[in-house]
């Protein structure tokens, strides 16, 4: 298991506690021992007042309750990191299924099934957008040879959802998707730009994934 970390601040607290409880429950622990040591009863009294005590345990109390909240919230912390990491592999994948279905049946030039389209296109709009709230995908430009891709029939239907598994290719096979942990410092521009790559394809198949879904809505019991 991962070790924790635990905040500067709350170390700080618990060691400021315990020293001070250390301090004051125990102020003269060491008086008497040693050369030159002041005699017994010598110097000033033993402070013995209990609301100092208690103040002081407070304190000591209060620095562990503060360590063990900190490491709740990381271990709480990391749980929703793994969650997010799962989703995230999850979506990926089944968008480039989804992709090799839809490209199976174009190039079988099947029928054009709009239940089973808009299914398809739906699942990838939604797993796409979820995607999305991880990557936080820069806003990119409209693709005009995207937008022209449904102003027709059938045929046009069929050019969008080659335009779709393309930008699935191209966005599953962005270098800075599978190289994210591993760029060199030399290589971070190139990695700028690979970003901005993968989040403009990212956004463009969550666009062109909705308009073939309303698309293909529009065409069902068309014959």
């Amino acid at each position: 298991m991962k070790p924790k970390i635990v905040s500067v601040k709350a170390l700080t607290v618990c060691f400021v506690g315990g020293v001070l409880a250390i301090s004051l429950l125990y102020p003269v622990s060491v008086r008497g021992q040693g050369p030159g040591a002041m005699p017994a009863g010598a110097g000033p009294p033993a402070n013995n007042n209990p609301k100092l005590e208690d103040r002081a345990r407070q304190l000591h109390e209060s620095g562990l309750r503060s360590v063990e909240m900190d490491a709740a919230k990381e271990s709480e912390n990391e749980k929703h990191i793994e969650a997010a990491i799962v989703t995230m592999k999850e979506d990926f994948t089944r968008i480039q299924i989804l992709r090799n279905d839809i490209a199976r049946n174009l190039v079988a030039h099947k029928h054009l099934d709009f239940d089973l389209i808009s299914h398809q296109t739906g699942e990838i709009n939604r797993r796409a957008s979820q995607l999305n709230l991880f990557m936080m995908a820069a806003h990119a430009a409209e693709d005009k040879e995207q937008s022209d891709l449904l102003e027709g029939g059938s045929e046009e239907m069929i050019g969008a959802l080659v335009r779709l598994c393309k930008l699935v290719d191209s966005f599953t096979d962005n270098p800075s998707l599978k190289n994210a942990a591993t760029v060199d410092a030399k290589e971070i521009e190139k990695a700028k730009i690979d970003k901005a790559e993968a989040d403009k394809d990212l956004l463009a198949i969550i666009k062109l994934s909705d308009r073939i879904r309303k698309k293909s809505d529009s065409f069902k019991g068309v014959k």
